[in-house]
């Protein structure tokens, strides 16, 4: 990949602000900064040592464009590991234009996207887990993305997988020695020692591998899907836990027809809450439409927010549609609506409890009143958290999870080969396919493939 060539992109979105900031990462981003840069001290920013900040004219021949702030940062001391430049200036759309023209004809090229980061992992700045994090970091929502991708960023994640790795490596070439010796009978790599430490990474793996249930959800939001008969006060629950009047409500039956979404964070975690058509059955064409979608919804959903009303004198029907529901196999919160118009509650509660011992008892609720919402919306945590577990180290990236789980089956068959007593050359295939897929992880193994798909998402100026 080409490195020796000087970048430079707009760092912050375009459009009209206050600020707007330049970047330019490479070896002549001093000497290409410098011929359109006029400090007010007349001082040479080429000769300048790093982290300093500069005042100045930025001019085109003696034409003025903008008062700006530049900053220099030398190499490898800097994000990239090369020599950046970041010119603050102000945020017209006009302005930025015309510095990045003068910057692109003195001699600098327009950054792909990512490329600064790619820039900053080919010179060994960061590994590609903490690569990935930027790009998690900035498009973080709420306060449990945004904690996962410092986590990962600071790098602990990557220095799990590169031990992992560091133990397998070892075993392998100890038994390739033998391979080397094996008319001699010698053994190098101890096999209790060898199947005491498979067990433990096999362990690890399928914590991590796991994990990302938990992570994928907190890093894209928490899928929530509202069900229930036509009537149970989905919408109203839906209004409720926005606290605004998102969805129409009305007395007559099949209003909502389609999936109405909307996001709402609690206790720092980003929830989709997904309002879905009535499930019953119906001649109407678009209403089963609706139906449709809603069972859809359910099978993409974490969680399944049941409602049922409570005046509902169907009981049967209730049992009969959550019969189909827990076959979903889906962390189900039951919410038993309308307890301010109506008692007796408890016996469809019971009649619940009795079919579905596994199903946690209805939360009493009045959508209208809002009686309930916050113990609602506390639950919802608690059963996110439970799905998290214990886990320290969390995977949000479907990459790392595809890579573990493939290491994962390779430690597997290793594993039984070792069972079998299978030769060491046999054992050494698995093996090596395994610290293979560990490596693709952190880029200790990379290829071009590999990272043109984790950069190119990145914005431009990252």
């Amino acid at each position: 990949m080409q490195l020796d060539n000087t970048i430079v992109a707009l760092a912050t979105p375009s459009g009209t602000g206050a600020i707007g900031l330049i970047r330019i990462s490479g070896k002549e981003a001093l000497k290409i900064a410098s011929k359109s840069f006029k400090s007010h001290r007349d001082i040479d920013i080429n000769k300048q040592t790093s982290h300093k900040t500069f005042l100045g004219w930025f001019k085109d021949g003696e034409r003025i464009i903008d008062k700006v702030l530049l900053t220099v940062f030398r190499g490898p001391n800097s994000y990239t590991g090369e020599n950046i430049v970041e010119i603050s200036c102000h945020g017209s759309s006009y302005i930025l234009q015309e510095i990045l023209a003068l910057l692109i004809k003195n001699g600098a090229e327009p950054a792909k996207p990512g490329e600064f980061t790619l820039r900053a992992f080919l010179n060994k700045k960061m590994d590609l887990t903490q690569a990935e994090s930027v790009a998690d970091l900035i498009a973080s929502e709420s306060k449990a993305s945004h904690e996962l991708a410092i986590n990962q960023m600071r790098g602990g994640y990557s220095k799990n997988i590169s031990d992992l790795r560091g133990q397998l490596i070892h075993f392998a070439s100890m038994i390739a020695l033998e391979l080397d010796f094996s008319e001699e009978d010698v053994e190098f790599a101890n096999r209790d020692e060898f199947s005491k430490l498979l067990e433990e990474i096999e362990s690890q793996l399928k914590d991590l591998s796991d994990s990302f249930a938990y992570g994928s959800v907190i890093k894209n939001g928490v899928p929530v899907a509202i069900i229930g008969k036509p009537n149970a006060g989905k919408s109203s629950l839906l209004n409720a836990l926005l606290n605004e009047d998102k969805a129409i409500v009305s007395e007559i039956e099949g209003t909502t027809r389609d999936s109405i979404e909307d996001t709402l964070i609690i206790k720092g975690i980003q929830f989709r809450f997904i309002d879905t058509a009535g499930l019953r059955d119906t001649k109407d064409k678009i209403e089963s439409i609706g139906v449709k979608r809603t069972l859809e919804n359910a099978k993409k959903a974490k969680i399944l927010l049941y409602i049922y009303d409570v005046t509902d004198k169907n009981i049967k029907g209730v049992l009969e549609q959550l019969k189909s529901i827990v076959k979903l196999n889906k962390k189900i919160i039951l919410i038993q609506n309308k307890m301010d118009i109506a008692t007796g509650g408890e016996i469809i509660s019971d009649l619940i409890k009795k079919e579905f011992n596994k199903l946690s008892t209805p939360l009493p609720a009045s959508t209208n009143e809002k009686i309930s919402i916050q113990e609602l919306k506390s639950l919802l945590v608690e059963t996110i958290n439970e799905i998290g577990g214990d886990s320290q180290t969390i995977v949000t990236n479907v990459r790392h999870h595809n890579s573990l789980n493939k290491a994962l089956k390779d430690i597997q068959s290793v594993k039984k080969s070792m069972n079998k007593n299978v030769t060491g050359d046999l054992i050494s295939v698995d093996l090596n396919s395994a610290i293979y897929s560990l490596g693709e992880i952190t880029g200790e193994i990379d290829s071009d493939e590999v990272l043109g798909n984790v950069f190119q998402n990145f914005c431009i100026g990252k």
